[in-house]
């Protein structure tokens, strides 16, 4: 994400944004337990994701096009590292489930 997006950066000024520091790796396993919540209530996604959308919106304000970058990331990722597992079809899943992951964590800025 911030080797593509640079300007996600200014929202972690106090991190060590080194390729492999302990802090990146902290935050995106919060990252990616968040994204399993999501999963796991795949049902209502809103609920699940309820106070970290309220968090990005309220406390952080972040910008809002982040997720969707985060989002691009996330799917070239998955592709690159599983790229017999990650068809047309899981694309498209994907892309749609993270369309909503992203689509919920803005909706406090409405």
């Amino acid at each position: 994400l911030f080797s593509s997006y640079p300007q996600a950066k200014t929202y972690f000024p106090h991190f060590d944004l080194h390729t492999g520091s302990a802090q990146l790796r902290a935050h995106g396993s919060r990252v990616v337990a968040a994204v399993g919540d999501a999963v796991k209530s795949i049902d209502n996604v809103t609920s699940a994701l309820s106070k970290l959308s309220e968090l990005h919106a309220y406390v952080l304000r972040v910008d809002p096009v982040n997720f969707k970058f985060l989002s691009h990331c996330l799917l070239v990722t998955l592709a690159s590292h599983f790229p017999a597992d990650f068809t047309a079809d899981a694309h498209a899943a994907w892309d749609k489930f993270l369309s909503i992951v992203s689509g919920v964590l803005t909706e406090k800025y409405r």
